[in-house]
């Protein structure tokens, strides 16, 4: 009884071993190679910001030239902030993800809602593949992530109803208290002074809250949204003043991050993604569709369409056709014919994008055509005056085949090589890298990993 009893604790030994042994080859052959994903989103990054150094950008140039580089990503159409953003965290186009522009097509007339809720997302995202993995994230204004499977969030998210956009976010955070925590510990009290967008003090603070989470916490991917340069690139264009102390501002937030990771003792396993949504467009005139429209009796000159067949849905520079009826052939050969009867000084402004060239590029299934504007022409969705009208400053939304609409990419820190050019990617593909880097569980069947990049 007694050898019996050896025997069996022996074998039981042994199995255990033989389970470490084979766990140990598992994640030798398929180790994470960090331990940490800062994934940022600089609103309308251009890569001439760490490509030429009159930017104010010593930390994007560093990683620029010690990691890997894009010199142009391929953005999605429209080249709008919240499409954008979800191709990044999904890796799959507009027409799978179901975020198509800013705001959804309404047809009785549009609120001012955002695409704002995780569930309008149809496929899974790296957010839910960390969950699923038995690791944790954290989110700062990332758009569509109220109700987002992030440990500590706070959403982009704003009221309706004139309530601001600081309660807004706290009402929406993950988990509660979160934001009053910062506020304690590193930020101060948000107001809208103290957290506004029109200032550059906002990005100090998105950085300030990531560096807090991370040192505190240590969550496996931190993805964040800056904004500034995006803001002041609408109102001032390419290289405004204020362009580029945003540039400095947003460089500075991100080193805030750096140096937590410093503090935290971590750095040497994590890894920095900097990354975009669009490029940006200085314009000088607006076109206004709908106007057409309303002319030919396809729609009203009113806040809810009033009886309408027809309206255009502008999405930053571009305008998509929607008609009420999807059956109904004939107001779309109604629309088709005025605009095919345009005058040359008119038609020479835009194009046509027809419905297979949607498919192919993945943009809204729902839209029956778009308008693509020239450089320096933007859509409005204005529906009286003139159909052509002076505009300034700057946009984005353009079709994404030229480059001043391109965004950028760097990939810095552990499991990045060093001194990597990748000459062309799509913004798809920047999931695949961080699926790569933490080892993620998730299918991304239209996201290309280019294993030039891995260390």
């Amino acid at each position: 009884m007694i050898q019996t009893s050896i025997l069996q604790k022996i074998s039981f030994f042994l199995i255990l071993l033989l389970q470490l042994i084979s766990q140990h080859i598992v994640l030798a052959q398929n180790p994470k190679p960090t331990e940490h994903v800062i994934l940022i989103s600089i609103d309308g990054f251009r890569t001439n910001f760490y490509l030429e150094e009159k930017w104010p950008a010593p930390n994007l140039q560093s990683m620029a030239k010690e990691g890997a580089r894009s010199l142009g990503v391929t953005g999605v159409f429209p080249s709008v902030t919240y499409p954008s953003h979800t191709t990044i965290i999904t890796g799959y186009p507009p027409a799978k993800h179901g975020i198509y522009y800013n705001a959804p097509f309404e047809p009785e007339g549009q609120t001012g809602k955002w695409y704002w809720e995780n569930e309008l997302i149809q496929v899974p995202t790296l957010w839910h593949a960390v969950r699923n993995d038995g690791m944790t994230s954290a989110s700062f204004l990332w758009p569509v992530s109220v109700n987002a499977p992030i440990d500590y969030n706070l959403p982009e998210f704003w009221s309706l109803e004139g309530h601001g956009r600081i309660e807004p976010m706290r009402e929406e955070e993950t988990p509660k208290g979160l934001l009053a925590e910062m506020e304690t510990n590193v930020l101060g009290k948000l107001n809208e002074k103290t957290f506004n967008g029109d200032y550059l003090n906002r990005e100090d603070r998105i950085g300030d809250m990531a560096g807090y989470v991370l040192e505190t916490y240590k969550p496996n991917l931190i993805t964040l949204h800056l904004i500034a340069t995006d803001h002041f690139q609408h109102s001032e264009g390419r290289d405004g003043l204020m362009v580029h102390k945003s540039v400095a501002a947003t460089d500075r937030a991100i080193g805030k991050i750096m140096e937590a990771a410093e503090r935290a003792g971590i750095m040497d396993k994590t890894t920095f993604i900097v990354t975009g949504d669009h490029g940006f467009v200085n314009i000088h005139s607006a076109l206004s569709p709908n106007i057409w429209l309303v002319d030919a009796g396809l729609m009203e000159n009113k806040d809810n369409r009033g009886n309408w067949k027809a309206a255009f849905h502008t999405s930053g520079a571009s305008a998509f056709l929607h008609i009420r009826d999807k059956n109904d052939t004939q107001t779309v050969a109604r629309v088709k014919k005025i605009l095919d009867e345009l005058p040359n000084s008119i038609k020479k402004l835009f194009r046509v994008v027809d419905r297979d060239e949607l498919d192919k590029v993945g943009a809204d299934p729902n839209a029956i055509l778009a308008l693509a504007p020239i450089r320096g022409i933007s859509f409005s969705s204005s529906t009286k005056g003139e159909v052509l009208k002076p505009a300034k400053g700057g946009t984005h939304g353009y079709f994404p085949d030229f480059d001043e609409i391109e965004t950028g990419f760097i990939a810095w820190g552990a499991g990045i090589r060093e001194n990597v050019e990748v000459q062309e990617m799509g913004l798809v593909d920047v999931a695949s890298v961080v699926k790569y880097l933490l080892n993620l569980s998730i299918e991304l069947p239209e996201s290309t990993l280019y294993p030039g990049i891995k260390k």
